[in-house]
């Protein structure tokens, strides 16, 4: 009973102090909440620290015991959870256990995910015009859960429109929500600020909610109007004197001004992006009509105004004419010849005084300005200068330049196969301006597409356009003629040629079908036989045979090209798959045929194991194996007084179980196909056991013969002794003696 009462009593004291180290342990975590919001991208470190414990063991664990995501770093008496960067795998409650010596302890922090790292963006459908309607899109990017999410979209303090996402998401994933709202702009929208205000409701309490804004300034534009033109000092001028012209148009934004003078082929030339344009030392063919025009992107307007300026009494020419048009890359000669005055005086510019990026030469009564190579700096209006005494003129020409330089160039995606999709391009190389540019595509006498580029912006480049087409190729399409057609087709502009053509004549490919292949006489031969094996594919063009031998592993060896495949003698190796392919750029066609090469069974072994002589008792196997020949039909006999008895074998081998007499005999193995047999034959001696009193063992012999030394020797050792016994000695020396 003590002894008892003692165990009860050590275990209480054991209890009693694990609970009272329990009761000194005591555990942080920081931060100190039960749950915390983390952002995903972002760092978030989790802290553990245990106090009233010299050496706890610490660890991290998720509720569900998924994997931590994140790096452990213990420190002593704290452990840090560090998950760099926040992933949704990261979205759980962590628990921090806390071991020391007997004592347990765990304390958990929820972590939940939630993205809403980028403000809201405003985007407009297109720019706001007043009394158009356009509309406003507010989107947020990259937000999650989107179902806490709002979107707000305020004109100045005036809501438009408020917008919830309160369905629940699928999955968790980030994702990118937005609000629309349609209006027509008013004059008072001017300057007004555009709100987006995102709003991520991610706490669960009191706490306020996530908020992201976005203002854009509204910017409402009006068309150009009211454009107006000023003349100082007149509309009316005389030749050497200088005019300012001043352009104003109203809008929002401020329209840009652009002056230019209308051709006589009723184009108009660019002059001035100012709204002041100055004409200095004003010559005869200054005269004409001068426009403003004031645009913005949503509009233009444009105003006229016409100069004249009175000429002087010689007269000058400039050839090749008013108007010339040059291909970049070619050379041009302007030629300024003047009449009715002996002693001229010659210069040359360009109508807005940009460089002359050419060479001037003086010959008499003419100037000539060649421009070699030309290229886009050449494109002005030039004017030659003429002073004869006190009088001055000037006589201009444009020089236009285009580029129309070679044919087009027709291109195939692949090669034209029967019923296979193809595409075919028409390019035209290094063309310009590329927006007066006109492609047609014709198959024979029938159109299949045309292009023509007015909406293409034309700049000052060489640009390469291109019509592209897709169809399907039929084998009536063999030897119709593809043309491409490309034409320039610019009326105020004199050269030639103003359209060019390519042609390639279509040749349609058949892909390889209907392979065949015949086998004379037979795919099924005897060894030594001749054979002739002809494959004939369809298509077009003819396709090309390709003979090959299918390997063990299932690959091709390449055996002959040639259409017919002959073997004069063949052995029993020649067996196998040969496959013919028909093949051409279009496709491969594939037929195979097995070749049987049958040889009459050779190399028979009959055996019997352990041996032809055997005793009466003994078990013995008697096997028939055919070598080098394809399978064959073995069967084993033994001869009879009637003939021979067919013996049931497995797999060429007969068994005799303890043979007896009667199981002597000759045996014979036949083994045949459809080609041959062979005979083999053996004889099997069984000799009989002796049980009667001639039977003599060899036991009983060697028994008999060590009997006979033993009783000599048991007689001498007995005669010894007695003499031994007479004498009190023995000697083997004496009685060797006596012997």
């Amino acid at each position: 009973m003590p002894k008892k009462m003692f165990v009860i009593f050590g275990v209480s004291n054991i209890l009693w102090m694990v609970f009272a180290v329990s009761q000194a342990i005591k555990v942080d975590m920081f931060p100190d909440e039960s749950k915390i919001f983390a952002q995903i991208g972002d760092s978030v470190s989790l802290t553990c620290s245990a106090t009233g414990c010299e050496s706890p063991s610490l660890s991290w664990r998720t509720q569900m015991d998924s994997p931590l995501n994140g790096k452990v770093r213990n420190e002593g008496t704290t452990s840090t959870l560090i998950m760099d960067p926040v992933s949704f795998k990261d979205e759980h409650q962590y628990l921090c256990t806390v071991i020391c010596g007997a004592a347990k302890l765990e304390k958990a922090i929820q972590v939940e995910i939630y993205s809403f790292s980028k403000g809201p963006e405003i985007h407009l459908s297109s720019p706001a015009e007043v009394g158009k309607p356009v509309t406003v899109t507010c989107s947020v990017p990259d937000v999650y859960p989107f179902e806490r999410l709002e979107i707000e979209l305020l004109k100045g303090n005036h809501p438009m429109k408020v917008q919830d996402f309160l369905e629940p998401s699928e999955k968790k994933a980030q994702e990118t929500k937005s609000l629309d709202v349609t209006f027509s702009p008013t004059d008072e929208d001017i300057g007004t600020a555009l709100v987006c205000q995102a709003t991520l409701h991610i706490y669960d309490d009191d706490s306020p909610p996530k908020v992201r804004k976005t203002t854009k300034e509204l910017e409402v534009y009006i068309s150009p109007k009211d454009t107006a033109i000023s003349v100082n000092p007149s509309t009316r001028l005389q030749e050497g004197d200088s005019v300012t012209m001043t352009c104003t148009s109203a809008g929002l934004p401020a329209p840009r001004i652009l002056w230019s003078k209308k051709l006589d082929n009723g184009n108009r030339q660019l002059l001035s992006e100012n709204a002041t344009l100055t004409l200095i030392s004003m010559r005869a063919e200054d005269s004409g009509i001068y426009v403003c025009e004031g645009n913005n992107p949503v509009g233009k307007d444009r105003k006229e105004v016409k100069l004249t300026v009175q000429e002087k009494m010689f007269t000058v020419e400039i050839s090749p004419g008013p108007q010339i048009a040059a291909q970049v890359g070619d050379s041009v000669v302007l030629t300024c010849d003047v009449r009715d005055c002996e002693s001229p005086s010659f210069s040359w510019r360009t109508q807005i005084d940009s460089p002359l990026n050419g060479k001037v030469r003086r010959e008499g009564s003419k100037s000539t300005l060649t421009l070699s190579p030309v290229s886009f700096e050449n494109e002005h209006f030039y004017l030659c200068t003429v002073i004869c005494g006190q009088k001055k003129l000037e006589k201009g020409i444009q020089v236009e330049l285009y580029s129309f330089p070679s044919d087009p160039e027709i291109e195939m995606s692949g090669p034209l196969v029967n019923g296979n999709p193809v595409t075919v391009s028409c390019k035209v190389p290094n063309v310009y301006p590329s927006d007066r540019l006109e492609i047609e595509l014709f198959k024979g006498e029938s159109i299949m597409m045309n292009k023509i580029f007015l909406e293409d912006v034309s700049k000052k480049a060489l640009e390469t356009k291109s019509l592209e087409m897709t169809f399907i190729p039929t084998v009536e399409d063999t030897g119709n003629v593809l043309v491409c057609l490309a034409q320039l087709p610019i009326d105020e502009m004199e050269f030639e040629p103003k359209q060019r053509q390519s042609t390639q004549i279509l040749y349609v490919n058949v892909a390889p079908r209907d392979t065949t292949i015949l086998v004379s006489p037979s795919s099924t031969l005897e060894e030594g036989s001749s054979v002739n094996m002809t494959c004939s594919s369809n298509g077009l063009p003819a396709p090309k045979i390709l003979w090959s031998r299918q390997l063990s592993n299932g690959d091709l060896q390449p055996i002959s090209e040639n259409a017919t495949l002959s073997f004069m003698s063949t052995k029993m190796e020649d067996s196998g798959i040969y496959v013919c392919e028909g093949i051409n750029q279009a496709g491969i066609s594939r037929k195979e045929v097995n070749l049987i090469i049958q040889v009459a069974p050779k190399d028979i072994q009959l055996t019997a194991f352990p041996s032809e002589r055997v005793k009466e008792g003994d078990t013995v196997i008697i096997s028939c194996i055919c070598g080098n020949v394809p399978p064959t039909l073995i069967i084993l006999k033994k001869k009879a007084e009637t003939g021979y008895i067919v013996l049931k074998s497995t797999g060429g081998a007969y068994t005799i179980h303890r043979a007896q007499l009667e199981d002597a005999g000759v045996y014979q193995c036949e083994s045949k196909n459809e080609v041959g047999s062979q005979l083999r034959s053996l004889t099997l001696d069984v000799k009989g056991r002796e049980s009667n009193k001639d039977y003599f063992s060899p036991e009983l012999l060697v028994l008999y013969c060590a009997s006979s030394l033993i009783i000599p020797a048991i007689g001498m050792i007995i005669y010894f002794a007695r003499r031994a016994n007479m004498t009190g000695s023995y000697s083997l020396v004496e009685a060797q003696k006596v012997c």
